[in-house]
Formats: structure tokens, C-alpha cells, sequence
């Protein structure tokens, strides 16, 4: 019955039927009864949290070095404090001036020739119409990832190295000799090449993925509109990489002065310290086997702080032009 109320004369109140009860309000979990009701969910967490406490946020205790003039038998409580000393002295050091040099030329080729040979690789294994020749070209550039650097640069060693394949086929010919892994001048370009050839596989599976989850109807709807297929790359296929290019791409500015610790150490000996002393490098012979920990410690502090500072306006820089940034 849906009449509520009923007039018995002037003046008289109504009277409305009873409605039915107001819905019980529920009682929020407390913090302790959520993580308790998902705790399995957390048990899978807590290895990959413990690998990062222990690994990176530890050690992250030990930059109070870079503040002292530190040595190991005095330990952190015995070792003076002497302020910014120690960055004092890394601007007056001509040998991280170099290494510094060096860091950024070879991280502004790496950005302008490594980081797009992985989009381009994945877009030409994409045109394959041959599924068996896609897979065995994506298996074969892949396979290097897996190899260390120091077999890397054994096999570049034994095809472009004084004594390799292409020296020998130009000694046949009665050319000059020929050895690209000494030559200084255009080590740079070596390093960035063996990066490609090491690591392009890895990053043409990241691109490769967002390929794959593009629409097919996309490409028949424009092949039916009479686009060719650079048009249909360009509009369709390239877009859709831009989120995941551009999320690479702010990883790849944070660590901008990172540019491959091993591989320019065991080449080192080869064209010296001029070409391929970086920061990395310098930490490492400076610090651990030069003893001066403050001065080593202050420019891996220094360079993580750049490190961030670059992330972070890289991200608002990518937002700015209407992407969605890393958070």
C-alpha cells in the first residue's frame, strides 16, 4: 500500500506508515584486519621488499662518507667530519672533469642511437608477414642479452680487434691493419654499438608487446581507406608505442649517468683513461682501490642527485606535453 498519511480534521497531525529501516552503516577494517585479510597477497611482497631494504636502501646509509674523511679502521663513528670537502675537491679534479666528459658524450649517443634501435627493430619485425622469419630474427637478436659483458667484448675482440675476422680480410687484400677496439678516437661509438648489438633484443620485446596489442581492425579500417603501410605506421602503430617509449625514455634520463660500469672497465686497458675513464669508473679507482672513499663517495651522491633531479623533470616535462609520466 503506498498511502502514508490520512486527515482526520483540521488541525489534525498526519500520520505516515513506518518505511523501512535505514540501511546499517558498515564498519571500515582497520589497517591491521586489511593487511591481515590480504596477508598472503603480502608474503608474496616481502622477498622483492627485502631484496630492496637490504641492496639499496642500507647502503644508501653509508653517504654520510662523502660528508667525512673516512677510512675503514676508524669506521663511521671515528672518521672526522669535514663538510662539503670532499665536493670541494671534485671540482678542482681534473680526472672527473674527464670522467664526467666522457659519461656525458657517451649517454647522449646511447639516447640519440641506442634507445630508438629497439622501436625501429621492433617496427621492421612487425612488416615481416612471415611468422617463422619474425620469430627466428627476434630469436637471434635477443640472444646476446644473455651474455656477459666479458664475452661480449671477446667476440668483438676476435671480429674487429687487430688480430679479428675483418683485420684479416683486409690483410688479405693487402690493406693496412686495422683494430677498432684500440683506437680512442671513435671508442665512443664502439661502446654504443656493442650496447645495440647486446641489448636491442631485450628492449624489441618491450615494443613488440605494445605492438601486439593493437587492434587488428585498426590497420584493416585504414588498409580499406587506401592507406599505404608507412601511413599506417605512422598513425597507428607509433602512438600507440609513445606511453611505453615515453616511460623508457624517463628511465633511461635517470640513469642518464650510468652508462655500463663493466664494459668500460675491461676496455679500459685498451684505449686508456682519456676515452673511457667515466663516473662509474672513477668511483672504482678512486675509491675502492685508491682509498680516498670520501671524494669516490661524493660523486656517486653527486650523480644520484642529478640522477634524480632528471627523472623528475623529465616526468613533468612529459606530462606538460600531455603523457601520463611514470606517477
Amino acid at each position: 500500500m503506498s498511502v502514508t498519511a490520512e486527515k482526520t480534521g483540521p488541525g489534525t497531525r498526519a500520520e505516515r506508515a513506518p518505511g523501512p529501516p535505514a540501511p546499517a552503516k558498515r564498519r571500515t577494517p582497520s589497517l591491521g584486519q586489511r593487511i591481515w585479510r590480504e596477508r598472503w597477497a603480502y608474503t608474496f611482497i616481502i622477498p622483492g621488499a627485502l631484496f630492496f631494504l637490504v641492496f639499496s636502501y642500507v647502503p644508501m646509509l653509508g653517504n654520510v662518507v662523502a660528508f667525512q674523511d673516512y677510512t675503514p679502521f676508524r669506521g663511521f663513528d671515528g672518521s672526522p667530519f669535514v663538510g662539503f670537502y670532499n665536493f670541494q675537491q671534485i671540482f678542482y679534479d681534473p680526472e672527473i672533469l674527464t670522467a664526467l666528459r666522457n659519461t656525458l658524450i657517451i649517454a647522449f649517443l646511447q639516447l640519440a642511437f641506442a634507445f630508438p634501435a629497439p622501436i625501429a627493430l621492433a617496427l621492421l619485425l612487425h612488416s615481416l608477414l612471415s611468422e617463422k622469419v619474425k620469430r627466428l630474427v627476434q630469436t637471434i637478436v635477443y640472444l646476446p642479452n644473455f651474455l656477459s659483458w666479458v664475452i661480449v667484448i671477446s667476440v668483438w675482440q676476435q671480429v674487429v680487434g687487430g688480430g679479428g675476422l675483418v683485420a684479416g680480410i683486409m690483410d688479405g687484400f693487402g690493406m693496412p691493419g686495422f683494430d677498432l677496439m684500440t683506437d680512442s678516437d671513435s671508442f665512443k661509438f664502439l661502446v654504443v654499438a656493442q650496447n645495440i648489438w647486446k641489448d636491442a633484443g631485450w628492449g624489441t620485446i618491450i615494443f613488440f608487446a605494445a605492438i601486439a596489442g593493437i587492434p587488428t581492425e585498426r590497420y584493416e579500417a585504414a588498409a580499406i581507406d587506401g592507406a599505404s603501410g608507412w601511413q599506417r605506421t605512422w598513425h597507428i602503430t607509433l602512438p600507440a608505442l609513445v606511453p611505453v617509449a615515453t616511460l623508457l625514455l624517463i628511465l633511461n634520463i635517470g640513469s642518464i649517468l650510468t652508462v655500463g660500469f663493466e664494459q668500460l672497465l675491461l676496455q679500459q686497458p685498451m684505449v686508456g683513461a682519456d676515452a673511457a675513464q667515466v663516473l662509474d669508473t672513477f668511483v672504482y679507482f678512486r675509491g675502492v682501490l685508491g682509498g680516498q672513499w670520501g671524494i669516490a663517495t661524493a660523486a656517486g651522491l653527486l650523480k644520484g642527485v642529478i640522477g634524480t633531479i632528471l627523472v623528475l623533470a623529465a616526468n613533468k616535462f612529459a606530462k606538460r606535453l600531455g603523457g601520463e609520466g611514470i606517477f
